[in-house]
């Protein structure tokens, strides 16, 4: 069944003719040796961006995450601390424990946001010989889960500074960060600057097929560079995938800004609809989450009802999920609206 409205990811962008043609131009080389040209341009770019000083390209977040966890969690049974909804916790193959060894401590936050209180006694319990050491706390900005929630600038600094005062590693788990820059015109930098380790990806949102960095310090992104050859290796010719990403860093943030847009304007029409239970203050970024009410249709049998209707959105337990990207125009929107009027309207 053909898909035209595609809610389930803002990964199910199709790269554009532009970006296309800009990939097709790539200079390329030996990615491992650092002679990749395009690969070296996105790197220095990023790294202008975010005020690190080194970064490694990966094919995905969750190769980035998992790198991250490896580097920092030198031990086996180290602690990393994170929300309980956190994507690298829910739906990363149990990549914490599995690859970098390391013990999830989740805590429950507030759409995906904790606080410096909530980690206090886990961080101050003191160690001894018998007890992991808390090594990491992991944010993730803009929250999965948590509907696409920002987390405040100052719970950042405050967590973060908090951590690093007993010797703990803050790790940003930047997969949508770039939405939450647009949504708060605070500059990248300066999210960036209170983390050990940052991940930025471009497949979200920004539209590029593939790509994701790593950022940090020149000793972790050495350390990055052996954890990526036992996951997988190097990319080799890679500055044709790179260019995507360069691609999307020069031409398609601010269109974020219209998907935050296109999200309010959904969440509002959703609410309008008595079957349907939003609250659309809640929704500032492009994920939003509704649950359905005084209806005959469970979340499943909905789902089944809008494929039918070539949109697609994603079940999660007693809620349904939709994700607005650019490849959602707003006659899109109008029409998700008023096909789902219809649907529950029967």
């Amino acid at each position: 069944m053909t898909i035209k409205i595609d809610y389930f990811s803002d990964t199910n962008i199709i790269p554009s003719e532009e970006m296309l043609k800009y990939m097709m131009k790539a200079k390329v080389g030996n990615e491992a040796a650092g002679e990749d040209p395009t690969v070296n341009q996105l790197i220095e770019k990023v790294c202008h961006l975010l005020g690190k000083e080194s970064a490694i390209f990966l094919p995905t977040g969750t190769m980035a995450n998992t790198i991250a966890f490896r580097v920092h969690c030198d031990r086996p049974g180290d602690i990393v601390v994170l929300d309980e909804t956190s994507h690298p916790l829910k739906v990363q193959s149990g990549s914490i424990s599995g690859l970098a060894g390391a013990t999830p401590y989740p805590i429950s936050g507030i759409r995906g946001i904790y606080t410096k209180k909530q980690i206090e006694p886990i961080i101050k319990k003191g160690g001894g010989r018998n007890l992991p050491r808390i090594r990491l706390i992991s944010i993730e900005q803009t929250t999965n889960f948590g509907g696409g929630a920002v987390w405040p600038i100052e719970q950042i600094e405050e967590v973060c500074s908090f951590a690093r005062a007993n010797q703990v590693r803050p790790h940003l788990d930047g997969a949508r960060l770039f939405n939450a820059h647009v949504a708060t015109q605070i500059p990248i930098k300066e999210y960036a600057k209170h983390f050990d380790s940052v991940y930025l990806d471009f497949a979200k949102g920004l539209g590029a097929p593939i790509g994701a960095i790593l950022a940090g310090n020149r000793a972790f992104i050495e350390e990055a560079w052996y954890y990526k050859f036992q996951q997988g290796g190097a990319m080799h010719q890679s500055g044709i995938l790179a260019a995507s990403c360069i691609y999307a860093l020069d031409n398609n943030i601010p269109k974020l800004l219209d998907d935050h847009k296109k999200s309010a304007m959904l969440a509002k029409g959703l609410s309008g609809i008595s079957q349907i239970d939003i609250q659309p203050k809640d929704y500032l970024t492009n994920i939003l989450f509704f649950k359905l009410q005084k209806t005959k249709f469970t979340v499943e049998t909905f789902i089944q009802a809008l494929r039918k209707e070539n949109i697609r959105m994603l079940a999660m337990e007693d809620k349904i999920r939709a994700i607005v990207h650019m490849g959602i125009s707003e006659e899109d929107i109008k029409n998700t609206i008023s096909v789902i009027s219809k649907i529950l309207c029967i």
